[in-house]
């Protein structure tokens, strides 16, 4: 069985929609695949994104004026791969902090599927206790939040839904972005309502800071998982 890990660290992800500050940003990584079985394409595209992922209709490279990014992989061998993605910090003028969120997605290919609730190394990061694909929509996921290789104590998780197609419209401003709490081992549960892509961050300050106009500011780190889910037919 083979476990891959792809970086694509060397992207700086600067994209931000004008909107209000309480809505969440979320890093994405959304790949066109993610049960790759064995009479399918093994070239999957990944799309790369800093966005408001309910709010944001999106279309891959161009996402209303707004530069994205797109990556290809070639799947060459059974196994899981894990892609993530860390980018150069980014200033939220609306919260007078910097911004980093160590984003994730997996790809299981071809019947090979084990290690995936194992963590990859990332300064902070959502290691999922229930598997991260082949869940149906009323599924619970759950995660731990780890923090420099440990759990977190009720650390607070953003969810969001990517609103792909913008059909889905929220009945208020305060069902954009749930929010859920971990448990005193850092770990979380949410029940899912709807097909689709959704991510889950989990949001903590980093011990360092960052220079800006010669004054330290703080940087908020987050670990961001996405996962899919579909319906049953």
């Amino acid at each position: 069985m083979k476990k891959t890990y792809l970086s694509l660290s060397v992207l700086l992800i600067v994209l931000c929609l004008a909107a209000s500050p309480a809505y969440a940003h979320f890093g994405m990584i959304i790949p066109s695949d993610e049960m790759v079985m064995k009479d399918d394409p093994k070239n999957i595209k990944l799309n790369l994104m800093f966005w408001h992922p309910f709010e944001g209709q999106v279309t891959p490279i161009k996402i209303k004026s707004h530069t994205a990014w797109q990556a290809a992989y070639l799947v060459g061998r059974p196994g899981l791969y894990v892609f993530y993605m860390e980018p150069e910090a980014y200033w939220e003028p609306a919260e007078d902090c910097f911004i980093i969120h160590y984003t994730k997605t997996y790809v299981t290919a071809m019947g090979e599927d084990e290690g995936w609730d194992e963590p990859i190394g990332l300064k902070t990061e959502i290691v999922p206790l229930s598997k991260p694909y082949g869940l149906y929509t009323g599924n619970v996921f759950q995660g731990v939040v780890m923090l420099k290789g440990k759990a977190v104590p009720y650390a607070e998780v953003e969810v969001e839904y990517f609103n792909q197609d913008g059909q889905v419209k929220a009945p208020t401003g305060y069902m954009i972005t749930q929010t859920i709490k971990a448990d005193k081992n850092g770990v979380f549960t949410y029940a899912v309502p709807r097909a689709g892509w959704w991510g889950f961050a989990a949001l903590n300050a980093d011990d360092k800071k960052i220079k800006r106009s010669g004054e330290e500011k703080s940087v908020e780190i987050g670990a961001v998982i996405w996962v899919r889910f579909y319906d049953m037919k």
